[in-house]
């Protein structure tokens, strides 16, 4: 063979080679493409974007039949983009509809922003709207012109299938969930044939070289099968990642916040991560909200948008405003970021002060939330003040909810709202004569125990929304999540002419055992992400309830004549106050005033006993009160155990530990607590094991809340187990456990409830 015939063999082999080439990098990008379906609902954008690069590539097969430096090639792909992009998107401003004009250069940053928002505030499948279409063709386009020039002008194909997977896994990290085993099959063979038909494109070698070279080929793809088959077979088999989240404020550095109510996905999350940590001066932890959901008109609930103002600003929150007799507490909460990226922050209501945060943030007046403008939620530590509205039971039922001058977005209905809705809410409704009660009898309908908590029913019966379709659907069903409990609850009490709205935020934390400043710490984790509904009163503003069964803290305010003091007249808010928890607060109201003031009238001037004998009843009512009180609470708990509550079940349990100085620390599981009481304290097994069964699966079961047995099993079960606990205390303990329970003023994981000395009950066995 000549030098000059060796010269001609050097270069790139028929067209028939590249045509094949460019069909397998076609291929190739398709398979790309198709895990943004997980994240952007398909649409026009699946269809543009494949035609978008078959035009490309196309444009650059051509180019490369004239001998075209890659330059050129490469300027007349991005010629073909730019062309393609000004006539579907941008046409109405082009010359020819295809040529842009300085019009159409600046529409572009418009478009490309309304699409960056659409993503930061979405929540995964996003609808395919113009702007997102508009970024997902671009950005096709342009990768298609990348690998084109890698591909067929410099060939270096595994480059450019290094990049293509680095594109494909960007949904996977955005939208995290099961892995997609065809796609990645799909894709994974894509790859292979790519480089094999660039192998196959290159000139004929030598003979010899060709004979020493005949297996090679053929050996890569065997070894790439092997790959994928081991692939597909181990990667179930293995444990899933931890998730890590950093101090930075960049995207992918924590979980995110979906304020478009359709949470089913991120409640889904296939891994569970700390997100907070707070503290708090009130007695309980607080619900933390991100934003307000008002406007419905039929199809998905929408994110009030209201005027913001800079935080540092003195109109940012103002005050909270409420009739002259009604009582404001004010508390401090400190939250601590670990792992939430997101521009809505997480603040307890009503807040009136937010402190210690970097960055450039927005307070919403209109719904007292905290925007970011420049920075996230990532890392942040700050502290939020709130003055906290506490009517009594008499006060609320007294004021109004159908208030006719807020007809306005927080009423609105659709005029096609299914009628299911309405007839519900006026059958549930029908024996309560004021607002407030009408609102408790929707809450404790829910509650009652004929719904079901389950992330999956929606799923399955095809109502996985927040639409009116899916809550008429839901109401049927009678099973789903914090969405269907919150959009059901704020339509059914807006048929009863109340203005309601959707929150969308965290459910308070669990106890970690930690102490600050002498304040319980506590977790908040991603799976406690929730929806509740609010309506609005004339004279107190916003109150939250709680429809979700088995999730969070069912509203309910206690009479003016429980309240310390026994007065109808609450105490006058102190700013700056830390309130404490009261032993009275479950008193009830006809176990006070048991002094007998008749005997006062007498003018008999010989000794008279009543007095005496008042002073001792009154002594012996007023040591009474802490047995009252904690049978009150128990009678409470029994009730809600039998409509269905393991908690409150659980919680007797519990009470009654503490009572006889069991101590009972956060760190222990109700498995291993279970066994301590039945191995060391005398507990009945079999109560204890039902117990067991039923707070386990109310806690960890996928349907969330359904006990093991029936509701009256699991309370006789509780009261059992609390009788066999007083039965092998002490009697010095004993005695006390009745007259003066601890339970009333230590909480269960508590500081307290943790150290109590268990040496004080008798063991068993």
């Amino acid at each position: 063979m000549s030098s000059t015939d060796e010269v001609l063999t050097s270069r790139p082999t028929r067209r028939g080679g590249e045509i094949t080439l460019t069909f397998a990098l076609f291929a190739t990008l398709v398979a790309a493409l198709l895990p943004v379906v997980r994240v952007a609902s398909p649409g026009l954008w699946l269809l543009g974007s494949v035609v978008l690069a078959a035009l490309v590539l196309g444009a650059g097969f051509a180019a490369r039949r004239y001998h075209l430096p890659a330059i050129a090639v490469s300027l007349i792909e991005g010629a073909v983009w730019v062309a393609f992009m000004t006539l579907v998107f941008l046409n109405e401003t082009a010359l020819l509809w295809i040529i842009p004009t300085p019009e159409t250069v600046r529409e572009v940053p418009v478009i490309f922003g309304q699409a960056v928002e659409e993503i930061m505030l979405g929540a995964a499948p996003l609808d395919g709207s113009a702007a997102l279409s508009f970024l997902i063709v671009g950005a096709m386009g342009l990768l298609t012109i990348i690998v084109d020039h890698v591909v067929l002008s410099a060939r270096m194909p595994l480059l450019a299938a290094i990049g293509i997977v680095a594109v494909s896994l960007i949904p996977a990290i955005a939208v995290p969930g099961d892995v997609d085993v065809s796609s990645f099959v799909f894709l994974a063979v894509a790859i292979l044939g790519l480089l094999r038909a660039e192998t196959r494109s290159r000139e004929k070698l030598p003979e010899r070289e060709a004979e020493r070279n005949v297996g090679v080929p053929a050996t890569a793809l065997g070894i790439g099968a092997v790959a994928i088959v081991v692939a597909v077979v181990m990667t179930p088999l293995l444990p899933p990642p931890t998730f890590r989240g950093g101090n930075s404020f960049g995207p992918g550095s924590g979980v995110g916040i979906d304020a478009t109510l359709q949470l089913g996905d991120d409640l889904r999350r296939p891994q569970e991560v700390e997100v907070m940590r707070v503290r708090t001066s009130s007695a309980t932890p607080p619900y933390l909200r991100a934003t307000t959901l008002s406007r419905f008109e039929g199809d998905v609930w929408e994110p009030d948008r209201k005027r913001s103002v800079p935080l540092e600003n003195e109109l940012a929150f103002g005050t909270v405003t409420v009739d002259p007799d009604i009582q404001v507490t004010q508390y401090t909460t400190v939250i601590e970021v670990a792992n939430l990226s997101t521009g809505w922050l997480p603040v307890p209501y009503p807040a009136v002060d937010v402190q210690g945060l970097d960055g450039s943030w927005d307070a919403v007046p209109y719904n007292r939330t905290v925007i970011a403008q420049a920075g996230s939620t990532q890392g942040q530590s700050y502290t939020v003040t709130t003055d906290v509205p506490r009517p009594t039971l008499e006060q609320i039922r007294s004021l109004e909810a159908n208030v006719t001058e807020a007809r306005d977005e927080t009423s609105g209905l659709p005029a096609d709202l299914p009628p299911i809705i309405a007839e519900l809410a006026a059958a549930v409704t029908a024996d309560a004569t004021n607002d407030y009660d009408r609102l408790i009898a929707l809450q404790r309908w829910f509650r009652a125990g004929d719904f079901e908590y389950s992330l999956e029913s929606p799923v399955d019966n095809g109502f996985d929304g927040s639409g009116a379709e899916a809550v008429a659907k839901f109401l049927e069903v009678r099973e789903g999540y914090c969405v269907h409990f919150a959009s059901a609850f704020a339509l059914m009490a807006r048929t009863l002419l109340m203005p309601t709205r959707v929150v969308v935020g965290y459910l308070p934390g669990v106890p970690t055992g930690d102490v600050v400043e002498s304040q319980p710490v506590y977790s908040v984790s991603s799976r406690q992400l929730h929806a509740w509904p609010e309506a609005y009163f004339d004279g107190v503003g916003w109150i939250a309830f709680e429809p979700t069964v088995s999730l969070g803290v069912p509203t309910s305010f206690s009479p003016a004549s429980s309240l310390p003091g026994g007065s109808s007249t609450p105490l006058e808010a102190t700013p700056g106050a830390t309130p404490q928890p009261s032993s009275t607060a479950l008193i009830n109201p006809q176990d006070q005033g048991g002094h007998n003031d008749a005997a006062s009238g007498s003018t008999r001037e010989s000794f008279n006993p009543l007095p005496a004998l008042g002073a001792v009843l009154a002594i012996l009512v007023l040591l009474a009160i802490p047995m009252l009180a904690r049978e009150l609470r128990n009678r409470q708990y029994a009730t809600s155990a039998r409509r269905g509550d393991a908690a409150s079940a659980w919680r007797m349990v519990q009470d009654a530990a503490i009572d006889v100085s069991i101590a009972v620390p956060p760190s222990e599981s109700p498995r291993t607590f279970a066994s301590r009481l039945v191995r060391n304290h005398g507990a009945p097994s079999d109560p204890m094991d039902v117990l067991v069964s039923a707070i386990e699966r109310a806690s960890y079961a996928p349907n969330g809340g359904r006990h093991f047995g029936s509701a009256e099993t699991v309370t006789d079960a509780a009261a059992a187990v609390r009788a066999g606990l007083l039965r092998n205390a002490p009697p010095s303990r004993r005695a006390l456990a009745i007259l003066a329970p601890r339970s009333l003023i230590i909480r269960p994981g508590s500081v307290y409830g943790g150290t109590l000395s268990a040496n004080a009950t008798a063991r068993v066995g």
